[in-house]
């Protein structure tokens, strides 16, 4: 073969590899969903009730949201999950029940190699949470909240729509605890952090 031929063949091979690089990147108008499983720990002293401090036991559920990037590293993310139950416990007084909280989570990603042909997709968000509670013990009540939201997170390319996705969060959340004919009797005043995992899937 001669240098022509070889020459020819190795820029043919290049700008093959580059092209199916260039299609792992993240670019504007890109949309994508999610799915995966999260772990959220609540930590400790989580607010009380009366005189009692409470303490809101971690939990475990399914996650799923979806996403549009503006530009190359300028996107925006919906997300939620299931139900997670979580236990509750009073000191003094041991089990008291459980209550289901339902985050919802708008939030503004920044994606540091967006545009670049790199199989690596890390970002960071910031946004707005909104956190419903349902479930509760008998008699009690505990309102929504809305806080602030941070994640960091990383997409790691499979082919060209599919990706491995893992990431953690960390939240603001706190809320009144009411009993019905008494009013506001304590508070829920928890910091979950979450770290969860999974597929993202790109159009």
């Amino acid at each position: 073969m001669s240098k022509l031929k070889l020459m020819t063949a190795a820029v043919v091979s290049a700008s093959a590899f580059m092209a199916s690089q260039a299609v792992m990147a993240y670019e504007a108008g890109d949309v994508f969903v999610r799915g995966g499983v999260a772990q959220t720990d609540t930590g400790s002293g989580n607010g009380n009730v009366g005189d009692a401090d409470l303490n809101v036991q971690s939990a475990r559920g399914f996650t799923f949201g979806a996403g549009y990037l503006f530009t190359d590293k300028i996107g925006m993310e919906l997300n939620s999950s299931e139900k997670f139950e979580h236990d509750l416990n009073t000191r003094p007084g041991g089990d008291v029940g459980s209550v289901d909280r339902l985050p919802v989570n708008l939030l503004v990603n920044y994606y540091p190699m967006g545009g670049l042909d790199s199989r690596v997709q890390p970002y960071v968000g910031v946004g707005l949470n909104y956190t419903r509670f349902s479930g509760e013990p008998e008699g009690l009540s505990v309102d929504s909240s809305y806080g602030v939201i941070g994640q960091a997170g990383l997409d790691l390319a499979v082919t060209e729509n599919i990706m491995l996705n893992g990431y953690v969060s960390y939240a603001d959340v706190n809320s009144d605890i009411n009993v019905e004919g008494v009013g506001r009797v304590g508070e829920v005043d928890i910091e979950p952090v979450t770290v969860g995992g999974g597929i993202t899937y790109r159009f």
